[in-house]
């Protein structure tokens, strides 16, 4: 498996877990799991990837501005994240955020794979492909279970 299969098997469980969010009711058992499941998919995912995928690439002048840009937009993706557990669950505030958390994350995702991938995919090797899956994989598994 490659570094960008491990991220794009990922980013599948991120878009499961916010369609889910959106579509859950008021201050539910539904909605607190779903959320909690969330916050620690993209807190693992984000610094997974920034230290196995984005790193790397900051190193190379060709990939240095894109892997920046995704970095920032982890971060945005983070100030929704604690917006959103500042409002109440039930409330209509919480339930926009999530909209808006949704689409700069579905925004997030696609300009990775459309644009990040295909740019990243010509300046790691085939061997560094693989590792960097293997420690990413390693990595998000540990993050996972840190709760």
């Amino acid at each position: 498996m490659t570094i960008f299969e491990s991220i794009r098997d990922d980013h599948e469980t991120q878009r499961t877990l916010i369609d889910l969010v959106v579509q859950t009711e008021g201050d539910s058992d539904g909605r607190d799991d779903l959320w909690a499941r969330l916050k620690r998919e993209l807190e693992a995912h984000a610094g997974a990837e920034e230290r196995y995928f984005y790193v790397p690439l900051m190193e190379n002048d060709t990939t240095q501005e894109a892997a920046r840009h995704s970095v920032a937009e982890h971060k945005e993706l983070d100030d929704f994240v604690e917006r959103m557990d500042g409002y109440e669950r039930s409330g209509s505030q919480w339930l926009q955020t999530a909209k808006e958390l949704r689409e700069r994350l579905l925004h997030h995702l696609a300009e990775e794979e459309s644009e990040v991938f295909p740019v990243a995919g010509q300046i790691l090797s085939d061997d560094a492909k693989t590792s960097l899956a293997d420690d990413y994989v390693a990595d998000m598994e540990r993050r996972r279970s840190d709760d």
